[in-house]
């Protein structure tokens, strides 16, 4: 399953627009913001898939019929830069667990890169629901490793992979890598292109530079 938020007007749109404008992303706390803001609407949108239940709860005046969550999430980001849509979807899922994935891409002389995995802090995932963020799905390969690594940490009941930007070639490899049953795709919008160094156009640069300077 996948869920394209984009197709509809909102006011997602909108924080997409802003996250790719270059003179709006020189103001890095406006650029985190709107990524915060993008993972609140995500973590909306997830809520309805997730299960519910009936609970009492004791007003003033008497008592009412509540929905409420039956079970939290576990939430998962690959760092850096998806910390601000992390925080985001931890905004609404305020009482969930959290996971983090250190991942980056080793450059090789030849141009081309690996995907490294240094760390992981996560909590048992047996038959959880886990929401797994990164603001951008450009090749898939962080995303696909990151997803098993987390596997060492138990089998999640169902995955839901978030991504602001993605290109078609990212969401193509994670179709092909990943078991179609075990996940659902939760994406802003989908640009065509990949350059030949893996980076999405038109995109919008580098997330994690963007939201926190640029490294050596």
């Amino acid at each position: 399953m996948i869920h394209y938020l984009g197709k509809n007007s909102s006011l997602l749109k909108q924080y997409i627009a802003e996250v790719r404008d270059m003179e709006i992303q020189k103001d890095s706390l406006r650029f985190r913001r709107n990524l915060e803001r993008l993972g609140e609407i995500f973590a909306y949108e997830i809520s309805k898939q997730l299960k519910w239940a009936l609970r009492e709860t004791i007003t003033s005046l008497g008592t009412a019929q509540c929905e409420m969550l039956a079970e939290q999430p576990v939430i998962a980001t690959i760092l850096r830069a998806g910390l601000p849509v992390h925080q985001g979807i931890l905004n609404y899922f305020d009482r969930a667990e959290n996971a983090f994935i250190s991942a980056y891409r080793k450059h090789h002389k030849n141009g081309r890169f690996d995907i490294q995995i240094e760390y992981t802090s996560c909590p048992n995932l047996d038959a959880k629901q886990l929401i797994i963020s990164d603001p951008m799905l450009a090749t898939g390969a962080s995303m696909v490793l990151s997803y098993k690594e987390l596997l060492r940490h138990g089998k999640p009941a169902h995955t839901h992979i978030v991504s602001i930007l993605a290109s078609a070639q990212g969401v193509e490899y994670v179709k092909r890598h990943l078991p179609p049953a075990d996940y659902t795709l939760w994406l802003g919008e989908v640009d065509d292109e990949l350059t030949a160094k893996a980076y999405i156009v038109p995109g919008l640069g580098d997330a994690g530079d963007l939201a926190f300077g640029s490294k050596l």
